[in-house]
């Protein structure tokens, strides 16, 4: 109960700011709700320093973290995978090609810019796979700190309004057609919200023309990709940890308090209490371990709604728990926000920007190359 008491009045104050920006996302869905509640959060962080908010720093920290892992679960019921299955998987060649260009871009900028690599991984998760939701979803795994999200966030919000103002006529200049602009959007544009704009925007433009629908498939497959990506970085993460505890423990063994070495019987004894380098990376590696359990509920959440819909239910069922998970994001992203010194960010913001228009520009590219090399444009 001490706990619960602890968090409720940060979770409070987290909600009260997400709640108008919530309705301002609906209203301007090319913006959406989960980045007026970050950009609100640093505005009321720039007054309301740390010190001053006492008790309600516990529900801040909480609504940052946890509030953010149960919005991903609640994603889930978004996912009907059967659809996906049917009507996803004529895009998977574009899909797969432009989720692999920006990682690769990314990797290859983190290590050309020397950007930190929470950073570098969230603006190459979040523009390869869906934006804030796939930031969301990684940023747990990795460990990330909430300025280095706020950070991510913001770079992958700008090119989401710039895509979906300009991909509509960009697509009309290009000549494509409604079924390829469809895929040009659910590919190349980062959020989900934006590419709803963007297609309802080429929809408004071309009466009769069904790209909406295209773009929505074609982005919920990509989300899944948040499934095989946070396990690959959740692995690395353990085993990068375990790694620096073997060498830490390696270090400990070999050296005598007075620097000098530590005789070969006492090294001897402590490997059969603490392992090595080795036996700490094969021995006590666990996949069950280094899995999220957030993307296994999220997994499950897919399933049963898949399962259900099969059985005969609507999916219109499962809309609260979709406009819930929206909220929830909201909330975690005003305490992201809250967290965040919006001084430093716009300090450091220049490489990340230039990382994130590249990974956009290149993920662009891939979607119109492979629509060509497929013929389909």
């Amino acid at each position: 109960m001490a706990n619960v008491k602890n968090v409720v009045p940060g979770i409070g104050v987290c909600a009260a700011i997400a709640l108008p920006c919530w309705f301002l996302g609906e209203a301007l869905p090319v913006v959406g709700g989960p980045v007026f509640a970050i950009l609100a959060g640093m505005a009321i962080a720039l007054a309301w320093k740390q010190p001053a908010r006492g008790t309600m720093q516990d529900g801040i920290a909480f609504t940052a973290k946890k509030v953010l892992q149960y919005a991903v679960i609640l994603l889930g019921f978004g996912l009907n995978l059967a659809q996906i299955a049917a009507v996803g998987a004529e895009s998977l060649p574009i899909i797969a090609s432009t989720i692999a260009t920006a990682l690769i871009a990314g990797y290859i900028l983190y290590r050309v810019l020397h950007l930190d690599s929470a950073i570098a991984t969230l603006i190459a998760v979040g523009s390869s796979i869906c934006g804030g939701s796939a930031i969301a979803a990684t940023a747990p795994v990795i460990k990330a700190k909430d300025e280095q999200v706020a950070q991510a966030i913001s770079v992958i919000f700008l090119f989401n309004v710039v895509a979906a103002l300009i991909f509509p006529t960009l697509g009309q200049v290009l000549g494509l057609s409604n079924e390829g602009f469809g895929l040009f959007a659910g590919t190349a544009v980062n959020d989900t919200s934006s590419v709803t704009a963007a297609a309802a925007a080429w929809d408004g433009m071309h009466p009769g023309a069904n790209a909406l629908d295209d773009a929505t498939i074609v982005k919920l497959t990509r989300t899944l990709a948040i499934i095989p990506i946070t396990l690959v970085l959740a692995i690395l993460m353990s085993r990068k940890e375990q790694t620096a505890a073997a060498e830490m423990a390696t270090g400990a063994r070999g050296t005598t308090a007075d620097g000098g070495s530590a005789p070969a019987e006492s090294a001897a004894a402590d490997g059969a209490l603490a392992p090595t380098k080795s036996a700490g990376l094969l021995g006590t590696f666990s996949i069950k371990r280094a899995f999220p359990t957030f993307i296994l509920f999220f997994l499950l959440a897919s399933v049963l709604t898949t399962i259900a819909v099969a059985c005969g239910a609507d999916a219109s069922v499962f809309a609260p728990l979709k406009t819930l998970s929206k909220f929830f994001i909201c909330m975690a992203m005003a305490a992201i926000g809250l967290n965040t010194d919006l001084v430093k960010l716009v300090k450091s913001g220049a490489k990340p920007l230039l990382m994130g228009l590249i990974c956009w520009l290149s993920i662009a590219a891939a979607s119109l190359g492979m629509q060509h090399v497929l013929n389909l444009w």
